[in-house]
């Protein structure tokens, strides 16, 4: 009886050393992956740090098992036990389900790393802005008015994201104005060529070929004729999508005021009536 006690003590001291030891290998390599990706993801790694301390209770936990298993007197109270258990456990996973959904989903952000920490993101909800904060719950958007926007992962990994800095922040900015059918459109297209093609943020994005052969930087092109004008668009190339949104506004407003001076009409919708 004592041989056999002493054999069941030795099991479970021997079971819970090796516990201790993969616990802290593991701990110690999954330490290793947070710290790479968080330096890659320019995110605090005490975001993750859950998931390192979550280690313990699985290893721990299957070895609490093992010794259950192995010694016939735990076994059957083992088996007690965990039938009573079994319909807490299904209530709590069924609760804990989107929270899980959130981990997996941040893990797969984590290792695949759609987007980082300063990224301009639009989702196909129209919610866009700059990535803040990435956790293995949620993600943190500020958005253009200064405004946080909390999308949980399980949410992300379902749309369709725009990301505007993912490899090159260039963007191609469109700019549109419309004139009037009377106004001088060869004399509009070259103001507004000039307009943009001055601005201090729009760059040359043109090849070595695209400048031997003296192509312009930007195309301004004819896309409608509307109801009420002639609707023009300017491709212009910015650094990035501040710069767009900065360009743009200054565009329109020297627009507004060049095309006054030269008698280029920006037209408002309006009616003509013919009494015959």
């Amino acid at each position: 009886m004592n041989n056999v006690f002493l054999q069941y003590a030795v099991l479970i001291v021997v079971t819970l050393i090796v516990a201790i030891l993969i616990t802290y290998l593991l701990r110690r390599a999954i330490n290793f992956l947070i710290q790479s990706n968080s330096e890659l993801l320019r995110v605090n790694p005490t975001n993750f740090i859950f998931l390192r301390n979550a280690i313990a209770p699985v290893i721990y936990g299957i070895a609490t098992i093992w010794i259950f298993y192995e010694i016939p007197y735990f076994n059957s109270l083992g088996k007690a036990m965990f039938a009573g258990a079994g319909v807490i456990a299904a209530i709590i996973g069924f609760a804990t389900q989107k929270a899980f959904s959130n981990i997996i989903s941040g893990i797969f952000i984590l290792l695949f790393k759609p987007f980082k920490i300063g990224d301009v993101i639009e989702l196909d909800s129209a919610k866009k802005g700059i990535v803040e904060e990435i956790t293995l719950r949620h993600i943190i958007l500020k958005d253009f008015e200064f405004r946080r926007i909390i999308i949980p992962n399980n949410l992300i990994n379902e749309k369709v994201i725009v990301n505007s800095s993912i490899t090159d922040e260039k963007i191609r900015k469109h700019i549109e104005v419309t004139i009037g059918y009377d106004s001088d459109i060869d004399k509009a297209i070259e103001l507004f060529s000039k307009i943009v093609h001055d601005h201090e943020l729009s760059i040359d994005n043109r090849t070595q070929e695209e400048i031997d052969n003296n192509e312009p930087i930007e195309d301004i092109r004819v896309i409608e004729l509307g109801d009420f004008g002639v609707k023009l668009r300017a491709y212009v190339w910015v650094k990035d999508n501040k710069d767009a949104f900065d360009l743009k506004c200054d565009t329109l407003y020297q627009v507004k005021k060049v095309f006054e001076a030269n008698n280029i009409e920006i037209p408002y919708p309006y009616r003509t009536i013919v009494n015959k």
